[in-house]
Protein backbone atom coordinates (compact mmCIF):
# COMPACT_ATOMS: atom_id res chain seq x y z
CA UNK A 1 0.00 0.00 0.00
CA UNK A 2 1.34 3.37 -0.93
CA UNK A 3 1.85 5.53 2.14
CA UNK A 4 1.30 9.25 2.37
CA UNK A 5 3.75 10.66 4.86
CA UNK A 6 4.22 13.97 6.56
CA UNK A 7 7.23 14.98 8.61
CA UNK A 8 7.06 16.96 11.84
CA UNK A 9 10.03 18.77 13.20
CA UNK A 10 11.74 20.24 16.21
CA UNK A 11 14.25 22.92 17.14
CA UNK A 12 16.50 23.98 19.98
CA UNK A 13 16.40 27.46 21.50
CA UNK A 14 15.70 29.63 18.43
CA UNK A 15 15.57 26.63 16.16
CA UNK A 16 12.41 26.65 14.05
CA UNK A 17 10.26 23.59 13.50
CA UNK A 18 8.33 22.52 10.45
CA UNK A 19 6.29 19.70 9.00
CA UNK A 20 6.27 17.98 5.61
CA UNK A 21 4.05 15.69 3.57
CA UNK A 22 4.93 12.36 1.80
CA UNK A 23 8.28 12.76 0.07
CA UNK A 24 7.98 16.42 0.96
CA UNK A 25 11.02 17.73 2.75
CA UNK A 26 10.17 20.89 4.65
CA UNK A 27 11.14 24.00 2.77
CA UNK A 28 11.24 25.98 6.03
CA UNK A 29 11.29 29.70 5.37
CA UNK A 30 10.44 30.49 1.75
CA UNK A 31 13.91 31.54 0.64
CA UNK A 32 16.12 30.48 -2.24
CA UNK A 33 18.65 27.70 -1.74
CA UNK A 34 22.25 28.77 -1.41
CA UNK A 35 25.58 27.00 -1.23
CA UNK A 36 26.50 26.03 2.34
CA UNK A 37 30.09 26.83 3.44
CA UNK A 38 32.24 24.01 4.77
CA UNK A 39 32.72 25.68 8.15
CA UNK A 40 28.94 25.80 8.58
CA UNK A 41 28.68 22.12 7.72
CA UNK A 42 31.35 21.39 10.32
CA UNK A 43 29.38 23.32 12.96
CA UNK A 44 26.19 21.47 12.08
CA UNK A 45 27.97 18.13 12.35
CA UNK A 46 29.47 19.11 15.72
CA UNK A 47 25.99 19.80 17.05
CA UNK A 48 25.03 16.24 16.13
CA UNK A 49 22.90 16.91 13.06
CA UNK A 50 23.19 15.33 9.65
CA UNK A 51 24.94 17.39 6.98
CA UNK A 52 23.08 15.67 4.15
CA UNK A 53 21.04 18.09 2.02
CA UNK A 54 21.62 21.15 4.21
CA UNK A 55 19.79 24.16 2.77
CA UNK A 56 20.71 27.78 3.47
CA UNK A 57 17.77 29.97 4.51
CA UNK A 58 17.47 33.54 5.67
CA UNK A 59 18.87 33.65 9.19
CA UNK A 60 20.08 30.04 9.32
CA UNK A 61 20.07 26.57 7.80
CA UNK A 62 17.57 23.78 7.26
CA UNK A 63 18.96 20.39 8.33
CA UNK A 64 17.62 16.84 8.25
CA UNK A 65 14.84 18.03 6.01
CA UNK A 66 12.85 19.79 8.69
CA UNK A 67 14.94 21.38 11.45
CA UNK A 68 15.85 25.06 11.23
CA UNK A 69 19.08 26.08 12.95
CA UNK A 70 19.71 29.78 13.40
CA UNK A 71 23.19 31.18 12.99
CA UNK A 72 23.15 31.78 16.75
CA UNK A 73 22.46 28.09 17.35
CA UNK A 74 25.56 27.15 15.37
CA UNK A 75 27.73 29.15 17.74
CA UNK A 76 26.20 27.84 20.95
CA UNK A 77 27.40 24.98 23.13
CA UNK A 78 25.04 23.11 25.40
CA UNK A 79 25.83 21.51 28.75
CA UNK A 80 23.22 18.81 28.16
CA UNK A 81 24.16 15.10 28.22
CA UNK A 82 25.18 13.47 25.01
CA UNK A 83 22.55 11.78 22.95
CA UNK A 84 22.21 8.07 23.59
CA UNK A 85 22.38 6.07 20.37
CA UNK A 86 19.57 3.55 20.06
CA UNK A 87 16.73 2.66 17.74
CA UNK A 88 13.66 4.56 18.86
CA UNK A 89 13.24 6.39 22.16
CA UNK A 90 11.49 9.46 23.48
CA UNK A 91 13.76 12.50 23.58
CA UNK A 92 13.46 15.88 25.20
CA UNK A 93 15.25 19.13 24.60
CA UNK A 94 17.60 20.79 27.09
CA UNK A 95 14.90 23.32 27.97
CA UNK A 96 11.50 22.18 29.22
CA UNK A 97 8.49 24.08 30.55
CA UNK A 98 8.55 24.88 34.28
CA UNK A 99 5.62 23.36 36.16
CA UNK A 100 3.09 23.52 37.65
CA UNK A 101 1.83 25.80 34.94
CA UNK A 102 -1.22 26.47 32.78
CA UNK A 103 -0.21 27.26 29.20
CA UNK A 104 -2.86 29.24 27.35
CA UNK A 105 -3.45 28.56 23.66
CA UNK A 106 -5.10 30.90 21.17
CA UNK A 107 -5.99 30.54 17.49
CA UNK A 108 -5.71 33.62 15.29
CA UNK A 109 -7.42 34.10 11.92
CA UNK A 110 -7.86 30.40 11.12
CA UNK A 111 -10.97 28.55 9.98
CA UNK A 112 -13.12 26.31 12.15
CA UNK A 113 -11.29 23.01 11.40
CA UNK A 114 -8.05 24.42 12.85
CA UNK A 115 -9.91 25.74 15.88
CA UNK A 116 -11.64 22.42 16.53
CA UNK A 117 -8.35 20.56 16.07
CA UNK A 118 -6.71 22.85 18.63
CA UNK A 119 -9.42 22.11 21.18
CA UNK A 120 -9.00 18.39 20.52
CA UNK A 121 -5.22 18.59 20.94
CA UNK A 122 -5.63 20.45 24.24
CA UNK A 123 -8.07 17.79 25.44
CA UNK A 124 -5.58 15.01 24.64
CA UNK A 125 -2.93 16.55 26.85
CA UNK A 126 -5.26 17.53 29.69
CA UNK A 127 -6.73 14.01 29.84
CA UNK A 128 -3.34 12.83 31.18
CA UNK A 129 -3.71 14.97 34.32
CA UNK A 130 -0.21 16.39 34.05
CA UNK A 131 1.19 19.25 36.11
CA UNK A 132 1.36 21.06 32.78
CA UNK A 133 -2.16 22.08 31.71
CA UNK A 134 -3.41 23.74 28.56
CA UNK A 135 -6.31 26.19 28.39
CA UNK A 136 -7.90 27.74 25.30
CA UNK A 137 -8.24 31.52 25.25
CA UNK A 138 -9.70 33.88 22.65
CA UNK A 139 -6.46 35.74 21.95
CA UNK A 140 -2.95 36.42 23.20
CA UNK A 141 -2.21 32.86 24.33
CA UNK A 142 1.17 31.70 25.58
CA UNK A 143 1.07 29.65 22.38
CA UNK A 144 -0.64 31.40 19.49
CA UNK A 145 -1.60 29.25 16.50
CA UNK A 146 -1.56 31.26 13.29
CA UNK A 147 -1.90 30.49 9.61
CA UNK A 148 0.26 30.96 6.55
CA UNK A 149 -0.50 30.20 2.91
CA UNK A 150 2.29 28.43 1.05
CA UNK A 151 1.79 25.98 -1.84
CA UNK A 152 4.04 23.07 -2.62
CA UNK A 153 7.27 24.15 -4.27
CA UNK A 154 8.57 23.05 -7.64
CA UNK A 155 10.01 19.87 -6.13
CA UNK A 156 6.68 18.91 -4.54
CA UNK A 157 7.73 19.79 -0.99
CA UNK A 158 5.33 21.58 1.32
CA UNK A 159 5.40 22.84 4.89
CA UNK A 160 2.40 21.70 6.93
CA UNK A 161 3.26 23.53 10.14
CA UNK A 162 6.06 24.85 12.29
CA UNK A 163 6.92 25.56 15.91
CA UNK A 164 9.91 25.69 18.28
CA UNK A 165 11.32 24.61 21.63
CA UNK A 166 10.89 26.05 25.16
CA UNK A 167 12.92 29.04 26.24
CA UNK A 168 15.74 28.95 28.77
CA UNK A 169 13.45 30.45 31.41
CA UNK A 170 10.96 27.59 31.12
CA UNK A 171 8.27 29.09 28.90
CA UNK A 172 6.67 27.18 26.05
CA UNK A 173 7.56 28.21 22.51
CA UNK A 174 5.11 30.96 21.62
CA UNK A 175 4.00 30.21 18.07
CA UNK A 176 2.67 27.36 15.96
CA UNK A 177 2.18 28.09 12.27
CA UNK A 178 -0.25 25.98 10.25
CA UNK A 179 -0.39 25.96 6.46
CA UNK A 180 -3.82 26.95 5.12
CA UNK A 181 -3.00 26.23 1.48
CA UNK A 182 -5.09 23.46 -0.09
CA UNK A 183 -1.88 21.70 -1.11
CA UNK A 184 -1.32 20.99 2.58
CA UNK A 185 -4.64 19.61 3.87
CA UNK A 186 -7.00 19.78 0.91
CA UNK A 187 -10.20 21.84 0.57
CA UNK A 188 -11.86 20.07 3.54
CA UNK A 189 -9.19 19.39 6.20
CA UNK A 190 -9.66 16.21 8.21
CA UNK A 191 -10.05 17.16 11.89
CA UNK A 192 -8.18 14.14 13.25
CA UNK A 193 -5.29 14.75 10.86
CA UNK A 194 -5.12 18.40 11.88
CA UNK A 195 -5.36 17.39 15.54
CA UNK A 196 -2.40 15.06 15.11
CA UNK A 197 -0.26 17.82 13.57
CA UNK A 198 -1.24 20.40 16.21
CA UNK A 199 -0.63 17.89 19.04
CA UNK A 200 2.81 17.10 17.61
CA UNK A 201 3.75 20.76 17.26
CA UNK A 202 2.56 21.41 20.83
CA UNK A 203 4.88 18.57 21.83
CA UNK A 204 7.80 20.47 20.36
CA UNK A 205 6.66 23.66 22.13
CA UNK A 206 6.95 21.90 25.49
CA UNK A 207 10.28 20.25 24.76
CA UNK A 208 9.95 16.98 22.84
CA UNK A 209 12.17 15.86 19.98
CA UNK A 210 11.23 13.20 17.47
CA UNK A 211 10.88 9.70 18.89
CA UNK A 212 12.92 8.32 15.99
CA UNK A 213 15.56 11.04 16.17
CA UNK A 214 18.35 8.50 15.80
CA UNK A 215 16.74 6.62 12.93
CA UNK A 216 14.39 8.80 10.93
CA UNK A 217 14.21 6.08 8.30
CA UNK A 218 11.88 4.20 10.66
CA UNK A 219 8.95 6.51 9.99
CA UNK A 220 10.17 8.47 6.95
CA UNK A 221 11.76 5.75 4.83
CA UNK A 222 15.08 6.02 3.05
CA UNK A 223 18.44 5.21 4.56
CA UNK A 224 19.19 5.18 8.28
CA UNK A 225 20.59 8.44 9.65
CA UNK A 226 22.73 8.15 12.79
CA UNK A 227 24.25 11.46 13.82
CA UNK A 228 26.37 10.11 16.68
CA UNK A 229 26.86 12.00 19.96
CA UNK A 230 25.21 15.41 20.06
CA UNK A 231 26.02 18.49 22.11
CA UNK A 232 22.59 20.05 21.96
CA UNK A 233 19.03 19.34 22.97
CA UNK A 234 18.30 15.61 22.51
CA UNK A 235 18.22 13.86 25.87
CA UNK A 236 16.78 10.37 26.26
CA UNK A 237 13.81 10.17 28.63
CA UNK A 238 14.26 7.34 31.17
CA UNK A 239 11.76 4.51 30.94
CA UNK A 240 11.19 4.80 27.21
CA UNK A 241 12.20 1.92 24.93
CA UNK A 242 15.43 1.37 23.05
CA UNK A 243 13.62 -0.62 20.38
CA UNK A 244 11.12 0.13 17.67
CA UNK A 245 8.10 1.95 19.10
CA UNK A 246 5.32 2.24 16.55
CA UNK A 247 2.79 5.08 16.37
CA UNK A 248 4.39 7.54 18.80
CA UNK A 249 2.89 11.01 18.48
CA UNK A 250 6.42 12.38 18.09
CA UNK A 251 7.60 10.15 15.23
CA UNK A 252 9.12 12.27 12.48
CA UNK A 253 6.75 11.02 9.78
CA UNK A 254 3.21 9.68 9.70
CA UNK A 255 0.76 8.22 7.21
CA UNK A 256 -1.30 11.39 7.48
CA UNK A 257 -3.95 9.83 9.72
CA UNK A 258 -4.83 10.06 13.39
CA UNK A 259 -2.04 9.40 15.88
CA UNK A 260 -2.76 9.51 19.62
CA UNK A 261 -0.41 9.04 22.58
CA UNK A 262 0.82 5.46 22.88
CA UNK A 263 1.89 3.88 26.20
CA UNK A 264 5.50 5.05 25.91
CA UNK A 265 4.44 8.58 24.95
CA UNK A 266 2.47 8.71 28.19
CA UNK A 267 5.52 7.51 30.14
CA UNK A 268 7.56 10.29 28.56
CA UNK A 269 4.96 12.98 29.21
CA UNK A 270 4.47 11.93 32.81
CA UNK A 271 8.21 11.73 33.42
CA UNK A 272 8.63 15.36 32.45
CA UNK A 273 5.39 16.83 33.69
CA UNK A 274 4.01 14.70 36.51
CA UNK A 275 6.92 14.53 38.95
Amino acid sequence: MKKIKFCLVASALLVGIASCKKNQQVAGLAQEKQKVPQDVLASISKLGFSTDRVIAKEGGYLVEGDIFLTKENLGQQSQSPNLRIADVEQYRTTNVVKVPRVVTVSVSNLTDPYSVATDSAIARYNALNLKLKFRRVDSGGDIDIVGFDEPADGDGYITLGSSGFPTANGAAFKHIQMNTNQDAYGPNPDILYLTTVVTHEMGHCIGFRHTDYMNRAYSCGGSRVNEGAADVGAIRIPGTPSKIDANSWMLACSNGGNRVFNANDIIALKYLYKK
